[in-house]
């Protein structure tokens, strides 16, 4: 097993996003994930549940949980709402909030928020960028981006650091540029020290030290005494993003390149089953965590102690029962 990392001033300990369901549900989850002894309690946002009103209700029931975004898109809010909901989360959140923001993707954005998905990097970089300005920053801001500007706007002076969800280069070197931390999914974990050494180069050419750069990978998981369950979960959730964004086919295609195009190819023809029996158990081992509790919990062991890794973060694929979830946050709890 690798030997623990060594670098500085990463102290965020282990996470979990909080499954998708009605706000009180994942209310209680994070405050049974707490009574576990995670750190962070992180939750995503598409459709049905707004990630702040979630994360605000959460921070009303824990008493030491760091509280994150895992990710809001930076298409459906201007990075004034993003800086305005962010510190007003920090001010009543008991250790902190961090900012996930990503591009997510063209069907989201287009399809669901009716936003036009031009230049997402350049709208990631620039996103991450001003919010940090304006949650972060004192006296008044201007900000005349590509994509997003703001004219003699008053900072907020809050503690919000902004991780962004990159995939590819040039996302991550907008990270390298302008992000607190990085939010990898789907990127094999083999792969994750090379990939982090994209951010940062670029780091490194902004003035910046990589090592303030906080990784906090996503660890899809699912435990159970039938490892077949619990490998077929993963599956699934691996389906779905190699079929339904070119950023998450691309990131798994660095490793598996011919099984991804057949996942994808599969999943636009609408045939998800043959998408499903097309994720390899090799993919399942790189980009996933599977098994019974024993197995699981050493394979959990094993990218946690990646030299790259600062804050594994366990994310349950959707669709997973709540037995399921209770077990694998168990299991894979500190």
């Amino acid at each position: 097993m690798p030997s623990p990392h060594p670098r500085a001033g990463m102290t965020l300990g282990r996470g979990v996003v909080l499954p998708d369901g009605p706000v009180p549900d994942a209310r209680d989850f994070a405050v049974r994930c707490e009574s576990l002894g995670y750190d962070a309690c992180w939750v995503g946002e598409l459709w049905g549940r707004d990630a702040f009103v979630t994360l605000t209700a959460v921070a009303g029931a824990v008493d030491d949980l760091t509280l994150g975004t895992a990710i809001v898109n930076v298409f459906s809010r201007s990075p004034a709402t993003l800086a305005a909901a962010a510190s007003s989360l920090a001010a009543v959140a008991p250790a902190g909030v961090r900012l996930g923001v990503g591009p997510s993707t063209p069907t989201a954005v287009e399809g669901l928020h009716g936003r036009d998905y031009g230049r997402p990097v350049r709208r990631l970089h620039e996103t991450a960028e001003l919010v940090a300005a304006l949650a972060g920053g004192s006296g008044r801001v201007d900000y005349d981006g590509e994509t997003v500007s703001v004219a003699d706007v008053p900072a907020l002076d809050a503690d919000v650091p902004v991780y962004t969800a990159a995939l590819g280069p040039a996302a991550r070197r907008a990270t390298g540029r302008v992000a607190d931390g990085w939010l990898p999914h789907n990127v094999p974990f083999q792969t994750l020290a090379e990939a982090f050494e994209t951010v940062a180069a670029t780091a490194r050419e902004a003035g910046r030290d990589p090592d303030s750069i906080t990784v906090a990978p996503y660890i899809p998981a699912a435990v159970d005494d039938d490892s077949a369950v619990a490998r077929d979960a993963i599956r699934d959730h691996l389906a779905y993003y190699v079929g339904s964004g070119a950023g998450y086919r691309r990131a798994v295609a660095t490793v598996f390149p011919d099984a991804a195009e057949r996942i994808a190819a599969a999943w636009a023809e609408g045939d998800r089953d043959t998408a499903r029996a097309a994720v390899t158990a090799e993919m399942v081992d790189a980009l996933g965590v599977a098994g019974r509790p024993e197995t699981a919990r050493d394979r959990f062991r094993e990218i946690a102690s990646l030299g790259v890794v600062d804050h594994p973060i366990v994310v349950l694929p959707d669709g997973v029962d709540d037995a399921t979830a209770e077990r694998t946050v168990a299991a894979l709890a500190p």
